[in-house]
C-alpha cells in the first residue's frame, strides 16, 4: 500500500511540474503576443483542472511532436478548437 501511494505522490508531482511549466509557456506567450490577462484570472488558474488529467486509468502514451526546446506547440489563443 506504502509503495502505491507512493507512486501516486510521484504522479501528481510530475502533473504539478508539468502543468506549471506548460502554464508559466502560455502565459509567456500571451503577454508576448498582447493578449489582456488579468492577475486576478491568472490567481485564479488551478493546475489540475484540465482535460489531460484522467483519473479512470487508461493512459495514451504516444509521443507528441515536439519543438526544438523539447516542448509540444502551443495552440493560438484567437482559434477556438474546443480544447480547454
Amino acid at each position: 500500500m506504502e509503495d502505491q501511494l507512493g507512486a501516486l505522490g510521484l504522479v501528481v508531482n510530475a502533473i504539478t511540474l508539468w502543468n506549471t511549466a506548460y502554464l508559466d509557456m502560455i502565459l509567456g506567450r500571451l503577454h508576448a503576443d498582447g493578449y489582456p490577462v488579468r492577475e486576478a484570472d491568472v490567481a485564479r488558474l488551478h493546475l489540475y483542472w484540465h482535460r489531460h488529467i484522467n483519473v479512470a486509468g487508461h493512459y495514451s502514451f504516444t509521443p507528441p511532436d515536439l519543438d526544438s526546446d523539447g516542448r509540444r506547440a502551443l495552440r493560438d489563443p484567437g482559434t477556438d478548437d474546443g480544447q480547454m
